[in-house]
């Protein structure tokens, strides 16, 4: 039951509620679950530096203290980051290792969790980790097992109960500090705070809740509850809802991309105001419970590993990779982080070599390019004095090319190129083109709107019929291509069309084409350039010469026969 003695901080004269801070990034946080999984965290730009130390600057402003819950994966990544909240006079406690809800794991599962995080995290900042957080979503009423294995697992105290309507059932002393017992070990429980009307348990202790709703709101219900309650509140926020500048993850959804941004220009001075109506400490602090140095930890073993391809000891084969450009300038520090993993993924296997073409930008994608590629001897850039379309960029990079292998990506990275690993064993003698295919029956496709998805397959199967190929996908820009057959090709179509009139031609060449099953997702940033209802009747008329030449090329072939004949 709810125990008073939690309640019973002073700090310069004022009663000490409690303040916590989630340390995460913006990718990671839980409204983006949906569309961005962990293996594309290092792809992004991290700010949670920067969004970290605007909050301990805040702190320092406002002299207030605070727990900052912490990733394991974080504290792996970035360990400076754990070892300067502790020395700026904060505690650093646990948010699991990786940002999973609570439900998508065993109870074995999350006991390895909790020790994989806690031993992360200590070893960064030095300092014992006595408190926990779940990483996504909140403890429920059926979660409370969870509760006893944080106690057997030797935490002092748990933070992740967000009452919530009717979320705690008949138990609303839940909505209050209280002590849980598991055997001989005791646990302390920090819910967040919330306001009981009809019945109902309404939050107002941070997060979500401070941006969506009016800050007066937020205001009288935090004041409210001062006045009314012993307990103390207990206030939450995330680091990156400090971000002016929060980066746009356009694959997420309207209601996602409303959860995210929705007010965030005004949650600094919305935390600030709180912090400077409110005297605020760390759990720990608030517990009584001493922040203990431990000694130092053997140091982690390199991060991110990435297995690469076993081969025999022979010399890496060489692989260029085009990577047509388009006022892309969002995206390139990601294509950069990605092209990195496939280096390293790749390296024993393939000496890669890339060529970016810069079709005639009007934003800094050209810049961008000279910055993050300019000085590598291994990347040469073309630039394109005007906007020709994808197909012509592919095709300059091609003809850019040094080696009989060239691989073509999206710039967007819409196809992970990790895949490349698949496709390239597929480049034998005799093959002119690998194309990859979503719509393959052992393909797949993740988070595109289903209208697209219809159209794209609709022209698919109508190529299909019109070439007499046995191709799933005919417009992906992600394939391998031999140099020598695609050097002098000549194309009508530039743009997106000339992807599949590559295909067209090829087909009616008789050359060997083979698909390999992919998985396409929905883009992370920025926007498709493509106009749709233009590139539609483009494909109809494509479509339309394609059917024109076959039947002419039919024609042509019985005349020749009836002359043999005669």
């Amino acid at each position: 039951m709810a125990d008073s003695s939690a309640s019973a901080t002073i700090v310069h004269g004022r009663r000490a509620h409690v303040l916590t801070i989630a340390v995460e990034d913006y990718f990671q946080a839980a409204a983006l679950g949906n569309v961005v999984h962990q293996r594309q965290w290092s792809r992004f730009e991290r700010r949670v530096q920067k969004n970290t130390r605007t909050a301990l600057d805040l702190l320092d402003d406002c002299g207030s203290g605070a727990t900052f819950f912490m990733q394991g994966w974080i504290a792996r990544e970035m360990p400076e980051l754990a070892a300067e909240i502790v020395a700026r006079g904060h505690e650093v406690a646990s948010k699991g290792h990786l940002h999973r809800f609570l439900r998508e794991m065993t109870p074995e599962e999350f006991r390895e969790d909790l020790r994989r995080s806690r031993e992360e995290i200590e070893r960064a900042s030095g300092v014992r980790v006595l408190g926990y957080r779940v990483p996504r979503g909140s403890f429920g009423s059926r979660d409370l097992w969870a509760l006893d294995i944080l106690a057997e697992e030797g935490f002092a105290y748990d933070s992740s109960i967000y009452p919530f309507l009717r979320s705690i059932g008949r138990e609303p002393w839940r909505r209050f500090p209280f002590q849980h017992r598991a055997g001989e070990h005791v646990l302390w429980e920090m819910p967040l705070t919330s306001l009981r009307v009809a019945g109902l348990s309404i939050p107002c202790g941070g997060g979500n809740y401070f941006r969506q709703l009016p800050h007066e709101f937020g205001r009288a219900a935090l004041r409210h509850f001062d006045q009314t309650q012993k307990a103390p509140i207990v206030l939450h926020f995330h680091v990156w809802e400090l971000d002016p500048e929060l980066p746009s993850i356009t694959a997420a959804g309207v209601f996602a991309q409303l959860r995210m941004h929705r007010n965030i220009a005004e949650m600094p001075e919305r935390i600030r105001d709180h912090l400077e109506s409110f005297s605020f400490v760390g759990v720990a602090d608030h517990l009584g419970l001493a922040r203990e140095k431990i000694p130092e930890l053997q140091a982690a073993p390199p991060s991110r590993r990435i297995p690469s391809i076993e081969t025999s000891k022979v010399p890496p084969e060489p692989v260029t990779v085009v990577v047509p450009c388009y006022n892309e300038e969002l995206v390139l520090p990601y294509l950069a982080n990605t092209l990195e993993e496939v280096t390293r993924s790749l390296s024993a296997a393939y000496d890669l070599k890339f060529v970016f073409v810069d079709d005639g930008s009007t934003d800094e994608t050209w810049s961008q390019l000279v910055s993050l590629f300019g000085s590598r001897p291994d990347c040469k850039l073309v630039q394109q004095p005007r906007n020709m379309g994808v197909a012509a960029a592919i095709l300059a990079g091609v003809r850019a090319s040094t080696t009989e292998m060239v691989c073509s990506i999206d710039c967007d990275c819409t196809y992970d190129p990790q895949q490349l690993q698949g496709m390239i064993p597929l480049f034998q003698d005799g093959v002119d083109l690998v194309t990859a295919s979503p719509y393959h029956p052992q393909g797949a496709v993740m988070n595109v709107p289903a209208w697209r998805l219809g159209l794209s397959k609709g022209l698919s199967k109508m190529y299909g019929v019109v070439l007499g190929e046995k191709l799933a996908t005919y417009t992906s820009c992600f394939r391998v291509y031999r140099r020598s057959a695609f050097a002098d090709l000549q194309l009508r179509e530039s743009g997106f069309l000339g992807v599949a009139e590559m295909i067209g031609v090829l087909s009616m060449r008789r050359a060997r084409i083979v698909e390999y099953p992919a998985v396409l997702e929905v883009r992370m940033l920025g926007r498709s350039k493509m106009k749709i209802v233009r590139t539609i009747l483009g494909h109809l008329r494509l479509l339309a010469r394609f059917t024109g030449a076959r039947l002419e090329r039919r024609w042509s072939a019985s005349l020749v026969h009836h002359k043999q004949a005669a």
